[in-house]
């Protein structure tokens, strides 16, 4: 059905970026040829034009569709004004028809704070787009940088969704299969109901939790199932999980 890849919180110009990690990620990606990469966020360290022109440099290499969100890290020092000049591909809606896939992107960054918001609009406009592709009987993808449950091993709960508990009701009222988001350099899967929410860790920082590592996810969507499997920069790979694929 469709293969993708899940990459989150570069984190180019922080003093923990490490260029080598992003590059091996990428051509990785370019090898595995996923049919969509998502990256949910933090794509930058401080929002600073020159970081999201680099940033950019990286992103070109990707040869696979493309679709980045913004998180908390890219909307500091006017950086939200400057993300879509410079990276192009916003958060917006990305329909993969051939593949059954659609994937409706939102942005949970607010200027210079840590802490995110879908907000009214950005929540009707999700509504809309997933009663779209139930109707189209397309797999329901949202993504954004903010985790709406939740991330065990990541200590104290802070610079969490402002709206989680209203956004969390549409995404499972609207009947959403797959959320992706990043944002706590800790990959997870959860699953409530008949949709899975998926962290990605970082993909190339050594902001790192207890004994994690650098990685990202892939995940394989077919008629029956849905694998999600944790790759790290180091070689290492695990199944986060594994379960039948609910859609209607």
């Amino acid at each position: 059905m469709a293969f993708i890849a899940h990459v989150s919180d570069l984190h180019v110009g922080a003093l923990a970026f490490y260029e080598d990690l992003l590059n091996k990620v990428i051509d990785e990606i370019n090898l595995l040829n996923p049919d969509v990469t998502i990256i949910t966020g933090d794509v930058t360290e401080n929002g600073y034009y020159m970081e999201f022109e680099k940033a950019a440099e990286y992103l070109d290499k990707i040869e696979t569709p493309l679709l980045v969100i913004p998180g908390n890290h890219d909307a500091r020092h006017v950086g939200d004004q400057y993300f879509s000049e410079i990276i192009k591909k916003r958060c917006g809606t990305l329909k993969l028809k051939k593949k059954g896939i659609k994937v409706i992107g939102l942005d949970s960054s607010e200027p210079d704070l840590d802490y995110g918001k879908i907000g009214r609009l950005q929540q009707k406009y999700m509504e809309s787009e997933l009663k779209k592709g139930k109707k189209d009987k397309l797999y329901k993808i949202i993504a954004l940088h903010h985790h709406i449950i939740p991330v065990p091993q990541t200590g104290r709960e802070r610079n969490v969704l402002s709206d989680a508990g209203d956004i969390l009701q549409s995404l499972i009222v609207g009947g959403a299969n797959l959320v992706l988001s990043g944002h706590k350099h800790m990959p997870h899967v959860w699953t409530m109901g008949d949709t899975t929410f998926a962290t990605a860790g970082t993909a190339s920082s050594l902001k790192l939790r207890g004994k994690t590592y650098p990685s990202y996810n892939t995940i394989n969507i077919d008629k029956d199932t849905i694998e999600i499997v944790l790759k790290g920069t180091d070689g290492k790979e695990k199944i986060l999980a594994k379960h039948d694929n609910t859609c209607r």
